[in-house]
């Protein structure tokens, strides 16, 4: 039986979930709302002109009934947080995704720590301020540097400091409550112990009460090389990771996945959808950073090269709380995918770019292009966004696929394209032999 499925968002994660999707014998049909430049593309696929904003949820949901939608999947985390998901149950409607009550988990960084707390799953010290005074006075006398300070609600990856100094810490707490920067989402702050060790993103398909873990990888979020400069979405993902283990994972398992589903679910927030830790493999073990409550993005656009298994088949069995009936394939090679930026992002860019070259970095199976900040105008293609591609590569070792990766981006061009150049080499030089 051919099944119709809408995607919800216009990033490069819902591109890759949509091209997932379309390669079903299931699926007959995609939508993608709003979508963009590589969703209206895609074999099978549409994109709709309408929006994600909350007062257009009830066009979303007529349009799911008339068109008869199988299944919508939902993107970005502001949907989540605004109750899409119970509204298109209310309506009667199958949807992958957390309710609003579960996905303040990632829309609210100060339940996240106390419900950490109260499950025991490791994580750093923190303490969470609601008034700027208070919070001052803290940076002034007791922060040990560097130290983290993060606006507590959803800031677009972008709500969170890394602070070397008195002075850093002042500055980022002035753009939250003063400025307000982040608006609403800065209505909290959190201020945390600096964690030092390499960073990895967990993804665990969860249907309530169980969790499949995916292989392990990696995000780099810094703008620029050596993870210096501001926080951006994501400038490129690798997975799976080399230098973690099975043992690892059953760990990451078992003192983090596992005991906030418990946790969500004596909470009465029971977490069916995709929940994200980002973790920090520090000396004394993996420590939760933060939790999301969605696919990440870049780290999508790896997943689905990776995963072999109907996606349709998960997403329905993580709805219907049958998740434990799966047995879950993996490919057992390695992706990078690297991400072609605007000039000046992630402050302020120019869009309307013309954009050539992704034909020619696609003619090698290996290879695939997954838009985000793209838009088709009188077919022609043009940068609509900050994080402009994702170029994708497969291959059977880590360092070929971010060679692959690499060697494809190079062919495509648009007037201010930037990339970070170092995409996997932390990764990479954990393999290499000590001398």
């Amino acid at each position: 039986m051919s099944k119709k499925v809408l995607v919800l968002g216009s990033g490069g994660r819902e591109h890759a979930l949509a091209w997932k999707l379309s390669l079903s014998e299931k699926v007959s049909k995609v939508f993608v709302a709003p979508g963009n430049g590589g969703t209206a593309s895609l074999n099978k696929t549409s994109n709709l002109d309408i929006s994600l904003k909350k007062k257009d949820f009830p066009k979303l949901i007529e349009f799911a009934k008339s068109e008869s939608i199988d299944m919508t999947v939902v993107g970005p985390d502001d949907a989540l947080a605004d109750g899409i998901v119970d509204l298109f149950e209310e309506a009667g409607l199958k949807v992958f995704g957390p309710n609003a009550k579960a996905a303040e988990i990632e829309a609210s960084k100060a339940y996240s720590k106390e419900l950490m707390s109260r499950a025991n799953v490791p994580t750093a010290d923190y303490q969470i301020f609601d008034d700027y005074e208070t919070a001052y006075a803290h940076i002034k006398s007791e922060a040990k540097y560097p130290v983290v300070v993060k606006a507590s609600g959803l800031a677009l990856g972008k709500g969170v400091s890394i602070c070397h100094t008195e002075k850093d810490a002042m500055d980022f707490l002035q753009k939250i409550f003063i400025d307000q920067v982040f608006a609403k989402a800065g209505n909290k702050v959190v201020v945390e112990e600096f964690l030092e060790g390499q960073e990895i993103s967990i993804h665990a398909f969860c249907d309530g009460k169980s969790a499949v873990l995916f292989p392990t990888a990696q995000d780099h979020k810094a703008i620029y090389e050596n993870d210096r400069g501001p926080n951006t979405g994501g400038m490129g993902t690798i997975a799976p990771l080399p230098f973690i283990s099975n043992e690892d994972l059953i760990e990451i398992s078992e003192t983090v996945v596992l005991p906030i589903l418990k946790a969500m679910a004596e909470d009465g927030r029971p977490f069916k959808g995709l929940l994200y830790p980002g973790l920090i493999m520090t000396n004394s073990g993996p420590k939760v950073l933060e939790f999301n409550a969605r696919f990440g993005d870049p780290e999508t656009q790896s997943y689905m090269r990776l995963i072999e298994s109907d996606l349709y088949d998960v997403l329905e069995a993580c709805v219907d709380s049958k998740l434990e009936e799966l047995n879950i394939q993996w490919s057992s090679k390695s992706v990078a995918s690297v991400i072609l930026a605007s000039e000046g992002y992630p402050v302020s860019y120019e869009k309307g770019k013309d954009i050539s070259g992704i034909s020619e970095a696609e003619l090698s199976d290996d290879v695939k292009v997954f838009h985000a900040g793209t838009k088709l105008d009188a077919h022609k293609l043009l940068t609509n966004g900050g994080r402009v591609l994702a170029v994708s590569a497969i291959a059977d070792n880590l360092k070929e696929a971010i060679d692959k990766a690499y060697n494809a981006a190079a062919k495509i061009d648009f007037q201010g394209a930037y990339s970070r150049k170092d995409i996997g080499a932390k990764a990479l030089k954990v393999l290499e032999p000590i001398s």
